[in-house]
């Protein structure tokens, strides 16, 4: 495959290329996975653009071709996931083989850390780097709220962008170049798709005016989709979501508040929960100004979540088993009753 090939610009190398001699993929031609449609989406080829069929397909899969069949989907490096909305028990995939999660927060709206602290524990988990990248900052808050964040011990890099003033897009764009993935997570009206058309260099998305009062945005953007950016390297512009449901995050959890982990190292209990244990290292800090006890009430909320989720999983799972314990009860007593 010559150095120009498309593919390699979105990040095709030689350790993929081993992987189409696996079961399945063997003779095969590689592409990813643009779009996501029922039954299959739009795949980049060598070629351009090909609809492809295929199921369990996510915008950023690398999959194997035969035809306009999907063969094979080559092993994730990361994949961003969360809980499906509401309540319910399975898995979401946003993006797969993602290198960059970009957590995108708006400066026209007050600034929600909480949800932050949820991004980026999808971030770490996913296998990703995360970033925080403050849009619109032409407005004269952007230098206060960069010094909350920067205050906040997020342990990421913070950017602020504005695309009218066309100040920060370079950085976004090298995040991505020569061949890496960079992901947009953040909630309707945040400029997602007005840095992502920045990043493009052309109006490739729709755009839509936020509303008034309380700067909430319309979904311009309804489905997720992979985009070639001129400089090398991949953009997933994802649609803006209410909801940030963790799925079996624990190890996003503990990287995005590695803070507390350290602190929680001094404690008098290996298993102390930070709530009114004696000799509790983590309490000691909140009551010094080490810590914030905001950052320390996340951690706590996004624990008793992840908890609850667990619960009815398993829940789940065992009703699962109950049914089919019963259809198997079942069928063994109508065998039964038919023998002579």
């Amino acid at each position: 495959m010559h150095a120009s090939s498309p593919l390699i610009r979105l990040g095709w190398n030689h350790r993929r290329a081993r992987e189409l001699s696996a079961p399945g993929a063997a003779g095969a031609v590689p592409a990813r996975i643009a779009r996501v449609d029922r039954g299959g989406g739009l795949a980049i080829a060598e070629d351009g653009e090909v609809a492809v069929r295929g199921e369990g397909l996510a915008v950023g899969d690398w999959v194997a071709l035969r035809g306009d069949a999907v063969a094979a989907v080559l092993p994730r490096r990361s994949t961003l996931s969360r809980r499906g909305a509401g309540r319910a028990t399975a898995e979401q995939v946003i993006a797969a083989n993602v290198d960059v999660v970009l957590v995108v927060q708006g400066l026209d709206r007050p600034l929600r850390l909480r949800r932050i602290h949820r991004a980026l524990v999808m971030a770490w988990d996913s296998g990703a780097t995360p970033a925080v990248v403050l849009t619109k900052a032409d407005l004269a808050a952007a230098a206060q709220v960069e010094a909350l964040l920067a205050d906040a011990a997020l342990g990421v890099d913070i950017h602020t962008v504005s695309v009218v003033a066309g100040r920060g897009v370079d950085e976004i764009a090298a995040r991505a170049a020569p061949a890496r993935t960079v992901v947009l997570l953040g909630e309707s009206g945040a400029g997602k798709s007005s840095l992502a058309n920045a990043l493009i260099g052309r109006e490739a998305l729709p755009t839509g005016a936020v509303r008034d009062g309380d700067a909430r945005g319309r979904h311009t953007t309804t489905a997720r989709h992979l985009i070639a950016l001129p400089g090398g390297g991949a953009l997933i512009d994802t649609p803006g979501v209410r909801e940030l449901g963790l799925w079996g995050a624990e190890r996003g959890l503990a990287r995005a508040f590695d803070d507390i982990e350290t602190l929680a190292e001094g404690c008098r209990f290996r298993d102390c929960r930070h709530d009114s244990e004696p000799g509790c290292a983590v309490l000691a800090a909140v009551a010094s100004g080490e810590l914030d006890p905001g950052r320390l009430q996340s951690l706590r909320d996004l624990r008793r979540e992840l908890a609850a989720d667990e619960r009815r999983r398993d829940e789940r799972a065992s009703r699962a088993a109950g049914r089919r314990g019963s259809r198997a009860a079942r069928q063994a007593l109508r065998v039964k009753g038919r023998r002579p």
